[in-house]
């Protein structure tokens, strides 16, 4: 069984891969890349994948069996013919079963907004698809936070606009356990689950790191637009807005919702502390 990876050059992609190879060996992995040499350490073949180009991925997906659509990163209205590209070149080559990351959240009520109906768009594409399908509603990743620990540390606090709204975080390595399950096992086909942890406040996010890394920060709660112009200045306004959006959700409840996680990996998710002390660990090799 062939089972080619989308954007393999990426974070969640390339650990994706490297749980693939785990489970069911390197040669039955292909890794697609847009630039395929930053994907060349993962030790796969690599094939050069564009979501805007559809020759190119349709030379890509030949001979592929099931294939991992990861979400694109492009703005949201160019993101839903960029992943039908995928999808349609899998049809085209007779891919027996199309697996997406999508992602959870509100699709109405915050700056975040478009970027969910997007991915509701290409969910509701790929169950058209009449391809076996799974999907994966992501949960929000932990690891942002804790690359940022410096800027936390300097400030000795966590800021943001998410106030006492509850975050199941999750990581890049859960969620890459996850997926390959879906890829690899009927049994997850025509299911839509929720990849996520446990739901925690921002209290208790800083409480964890605390514990962990042996820090004193606290949360410092602000208003929603307070932070979106904090975020613009930092990363620009699409960025910027986008990031508001997604703590403006986690206020809202928009991210304190069941995990189906375990019927996903077969295995429970990890707490906010084992995946904080994971992060540190890869830290520290």
């Amino acid at each position: 069984m062939k089972i080619a990876v989308t954007s393999a050059s990426g974070q969640l992609g390339a650990a994706i891969v490297l749980q693939l190879i785990k489970d069911i060996g390197k040669d039955q992995v292909i890794g697609i890349a847009r630039t395929p040499a930053k994907a060349s350490a993962l030790g796969v073949e690599i094939r050069p994948g564009d979501y805007n180009n559809r020759p190119q991925l349709d030379e890509a997906l030949k001979g592929v069996d099931a294939v991992l659509l990861v979400s694109g990163m492009d703005d949201p209205q160019k993101r839903i013919q960029q992943h039908r590209n995928v999808i349609d070149a899998a049809k085209l080559n007779g891919v027996q079963k199309i697996v997406y990351t999508s992602i959870i959240g509100d699709e109405n009520k915050t700056a975040f907004s478009p970027v969910i109906k997007s991915n509701r768009n290409t969910e509701k594409d790929i169950r058209d698809s009449g391809m076996a399908w799974s999907i994966g509603r992501n949960g929000i990743y932990i690891e942002p936070d804790l690359e940022y620990l410096d800027n936390y540390i300097e400030a000795g606090e966590i800021t943001n606009c998410a106030g006492t709204g509850k975050c199941a975080y999750t990581s890049r390595e859960e969620l890459a356990r996850a997926y390959a399950q879906m890829l690899i096992n009927d049994v997850h086909n025509s299911q839509t689950y929720n990849l996520v942890g446990e739901p925690i406040s921002q209290d208790q996010l800083a409480e964890v790191i605390n514990e962990v890394y042996q820090t004193e920060l606290t949360y410092h709660p602000i208003s929603v637009e307070e932070y979106e112009a904090e975020r613009k200045q930092e990363l620009g306004d699409f960025l910027g807005t986008i990031i508001a959006g997604i703590y403006e959700g986690i206020r809202n409840g928009a991210n304190e919702v069941p995990s189906d996680f375990s019927k996903a990996a077969g295995t429970p998710h990890q707490s906010p502390k084992a995946m904080v002390e994971s992060f540190k660990k890869q830290q520290n090799k």
